[in-house]
């Protein structure tokens, strides 16, 4: 016979359906105390499920329930649910619209109550709303600051189509999590539609404005940075993750397995991207050399400094791009110094981002095809790579049409298609 639980470690039984249950004593988000079911096929499925729940409970954190408001529902899933499957970034934006515009419109509502109408109206009146009064909402921000329709001049900054997405990104997410747990019969969210967001016209730096930029930047001590971003196209938070374990000048490539980002006040080091974002890349011999004299550069910075060398906590050992003293360069440094290249290059500004389209563009102008555009860029699919560079495409397809005649060999074929002169 089966020993039996002891109180307050819960109860597992059989259902007549052929399912196992599971139920513990769990806190409600306002600290009272109720009980809570799980239910799965298995004994080892609830068994888990039971073990998390009882976790929860020791930490003192409230578990979900479907009457509870979809406000602390959402603090709940961003809490618990969302830092195992989101990245610190993504995570922190969530947090942010969560914070700013969703809890403060449907916080109220009761997650079981919770309507197509409720989420179509919100998304409706979001969109409609200047972004001051939006944010005039957040529950930190003093009293005494009036926004811009309180004082009778509306700044008109609405949210983009592209901001409307990621609030209902973050609504449809959170939803199905509460689907996953049995409190909600149907996903609101998934059966409201969202505006389609307008492509924006990628303008990269042609070869004229890139010589003149790295002309400029050839002085610079991280002019092999700059170099390299325009040669392989690297994302700003790879190129500045690093490390030269990760470079291997005898053979001229590079690999990428980790990134660095601002997270608030802290540049926290991550994994890339996407799975095709961790990638070795073959380095032109211009980025070679670059990075061997960057390379002996940063040795004798490191003289210089002395004792001043040290790392950010958590960085890993031997970047390739640091501060002087070490340490590793913040992201929005490189928007500010870009800026200022582009002043004394006299090119027009382009954001650091733009670099990554401008190496597409110059590899497209050189007849490389769109597959090993995508693996160098590190594009999840090749279908993102097409659609993001399809309006610089134009000479590929027309030197694609003239390879074309020359294989036929149909470029001297005389106009007489119907052969009337044909003797």
């Amino acid at each position: 016979m089966a020993k039996r639980r002891a109180n307050g470690e819960g109860t597992i039984t059989k259902r007549k359906d052929g399912r196992y249950q599971a139920a513990a004593y769990v806190f409600r988000p306002d600290g009272t105390r109720t009980r809570k079911f799980a239910y799965g096929k298995t004994r080892e499925e609830v068994a888990s499920q039971l073990t998390e729940m009882q976790e929860m409970t020791r930490q003192g954190i409230p578990a979900a329930s479907s009457t509870m408001a979809f406000g602390d529902y959402l603090t709940y899933w961003l809490a618990t649910i969302a830092p195992e499957r989101l990245k610190p970034a993504t995570l922190n934006s969530y947090e942010g619209l969560s914070r700013l515009y969703i809890r403060p419109a449907l916080g109220k509502k009761r997650l079981n109550r919770l309507s197509p109408a409720d989420v179509r109206r919100f998304l409706a009146e979001f969109k409609a709303a200047c972004l001051c009064c939006l944010r005039g909402a957040d529950e930190e921000r003093p009293e005494d600051k009036r926004t811009c329709c309180a004082v009778g001049r509306c700044c008109k900054r609405r949210p983009s189509a592209r901001t409307v997405q990621y609030i209902h990104a973050v609504l449809r997410s959170a939803l199905q999590q509460a689907i996953r747990e049995e409190l909600i019969a149907r996903n609101v969210a998934r059966i409201v539609e969202t505006p389609t967001v307008e492509p924006k016209e990628v303008r990269p730096l042609d070869a004229a404005e890139v010589r003149l930029l790295l002309k400029t930047a050839r002085p610079h001590r991280l002019y092999a940075l700059w170099l390299l971003l325009v040669s392989t196209g690297l994302r700003r938070g790879e190129a500045l993750g690093l490390t030269w374990a990760d470079v291997d000048l005898t053979a001229g490539t590079l690999r990428v397995r980790r990134n660095v980002q601002r997270i608030r006040r802290e540049l926290i080091f991550g994994t890339p991207k996407t799975m095709r974002s961790v990638r070795t890349i073959s380095l032109p011999k211009s980025c070679v050399q670059a990075l061997t004299a960057h390379r002996t550069q940063q040795e004798r910075e490191q003289k210089v400094a002395g004792a001043k060398w040290q790392q950010t906590p958590g960085q890993p050992a031997g970047l390739v791009f640091t501060t002087l003293t070490g340490r590793v360069t913040d992201p929005r440094s490189l928007n500010r110094m870009l800026t200022i290249l582009c002043r004394d290059a006299k090119v027009r500004r382009v954001r650091v981002h733009d670099l990554r389209h401008t190496c597409a563009s110059l590899l497209l102008a050189q007849g490389v095809d769109a597959r090993t555009i995508m693996e160098t860029l590190g594009h999840s699919t090749i279908t993102m790579t097409l659609d993001t560079y399809a309006h610089v495409m134009g000479s590929t397809l027309r030197a694609a049409a003239e390879q074309m005649d020359d294989a036929l060999g149909l470029e001297d074929v005389d106009d007489d298609p119907e052969g009337e002169n044909a003797a």
